[in-house]
Order: C-alpha cells, then sequence, then structure tokens
C-alpha cells in the first residue's frame, strides 16, 4: 500500500491543474454513473454520506486554497 501512495504522491508532483481537472472529472462521471443504478430505497443513504463525505474534504481544501491565495495576494504588495 505504501508503493501505491507513493505513486500517487508523485502523479500528483508530475500533474498541473488541468490534469487533476480531468481526473475530478473523471471520478464525478463514475459517480454519477453509479449513482444512476442505484435503487430508490439505496439512494438516501448514499446521498447522506457522499453529502458528509463532500464537506469533509471541501471545507479542507478550501481552507487550503484560500491560505494560498492570501499568502499570493500578500506577496504581490510588497
Amino acid at each position: 500500500m505504501k508503493k501505491f501512495f507513493a505513486l500517487a504522491d508523485q502523479y500528483i508532483q508530475e500533474s498541473d491543474w488541468r490534469m487533476l481537472a480531468a481526473l475530478k472529472f473523471c471520478l464525478f462521471s463514475m459517480g454519477v454513473l453509479v449513482g444512476s443504478c442505484l435503487t430508490a430505497k439505496a439512494k438516501t443513504p448514499v446521498r447522506i454520506l457522499c453529502s458528509l463525505v463532500f464537506w469533509v474534504t471541501y471545507i479542507p481544501l478550501m481552507t487550503k486554497f484560500f491560505r494560498i491565495a492570501a499568502r499570493s495576494w500578500n506577496a504581490g504588495r510588497d
């Protein structure tokens, strides 16, 4: 498993924002495909779980983004 994570880290380091955006679109598309196969009974728990995962990951990602943006904007003033 450590080798897999090391490869993932290397992949990220060698990718630009366009490649990462394409990866996100790919994963999103797969999620939509899987979601369209769910029964009506299973959709509610899956939606709750996905919403929870979204917010748990989105908040730290945006916090980091705004921290980097603020640092960049402040560096431009100097």
